[in-house]
């Protein structure tokens, strides 16, 4: 009897280390699934963009401070493109981090309960919208407002690729940004409201630094998606590869030139459009680890 309640006892513990074994292999290969393809896609577009100036004698600095974009006269210059993409992310930062933050507050802190329930739902939803609606929402009513407004010839430009942007990416700070805000112990607003402060100084002076460091995060998903949108911006740019002189002028941003043109181009013209995909992770890279650094300081 003793023995063949060993031998269950071991044949349950060889399935249980078979299991875990198992289960361990299929984590592993998941894991290793995803650095893979992430290595493949980073090491095949470095690959096909590194080939104009490794091998082709052109200028990696001509091509990053280059001002005209005409492949046809074998000129590759990005730097219109660049200038596009950081002041359309840092217009867009400009107004959509206020009203996230801003929003977010409000949801947690000062809307009553009812009507939170209406507006957070709400603004989930917006996240959920495929990019191309917001790029015909803004064909087709921020683009003829801002063409009658300033009395323009036309009113695809870098304003309306900012107002876009900063629409697009205010589901992403306000969800995040209102998780940070509910995970703040209710005892720092208790001791604030208990020492004297307003419910507005309280607000603004403990529950909101209290909470940076997850709102900073929302800042920088905020901020990736700001940078990687394409088709909307496609719709409401005006896709012009000039350098922008004023908030009006029609823009091509580093997403949209990849976009436009890799249907069609092949040789040398391909390899610089995947030339400018490397620009725009480099772009993407630099921003987030700024971000991380000023995120760890405000933490410490």
């Amino acid at each position: 009897m003793n023995g063949n309640v060993k031998n269950c006892r071991q044949k349950s513990n060889k399935n249980k280390y078979l299991i875990e074994n198992i289960t361990g292999i299929i984590f592993l290969l998941s894991a290793l699934i995803a650095v893979i393809s992430l290595l493949l896609i980073i090491g095949f577009i470095f690959y096909k963009g590194l080939i104009p100036f490794v091998s082709k004698g052109y200028s990696f600095i001509d091509f990053i401070f280059g001002k005209e974009w005409v492949p046809s006269a074998d000129k590759f210059g990005i730097l219109p493109m660049i200038l596009a993409s950081v002041y359309a992310t840092l217009g867009s930062l400009i107004i959509g981090i206020p009203i996230g933050i801003l929003t977010a507050t409000f949801i947690v802190e000062v809307a009553p309960k009812g009507l939170a329930k209406i507006i957070s739902p709400a603004v989930e939803l917006l996240a959920g919208i495929p990019s191309v609606l917001y790029g015909i929402f803004g064909l087709a009513f921020i683009v003829p407002n801002i063409q009658n407004l300033f009395n323009l010839p036309k009113g695809q430009s870098l304003l309306a690729v900012i107002i876009v942007l900063a629409i697009m990416m205010l589901p992403t700070i306000v969800t995040v940004s209102e998780t940070a805000i509910r995970a703040v112990p209710k005892s720092y607003k208790e001791a604030s409201l208990a020492l004297g402060a307003s419910k507005i100084e309280t607000t603004f002076k403990v529950i909101i630094p209290s909470a940076k460091s997850g709102i900073l995060a929302a800042v920088v998903l905020g901020l990736g998606r700001a940078i990687g949108e394409t088709m909307a911006v496609i719709l409401v740019a005006g896709n012009s590869p000039v350098i922008p002189k004023s908030i009006m002028d029609s823009v091509r941003p580093l997403t949209t030139n990849i976009v436009l043109e890799m249907g069609y181009a092949y040789g040398t013209h391909q390899e610089m459009l995947f030339a400018t995909g490397i620009v725009l992770f480099i772009f993407i890279i630099i921003l987030n680890l700024v971000l991380t650094k000023i995120s760890n300081k405000e933490i410490d």
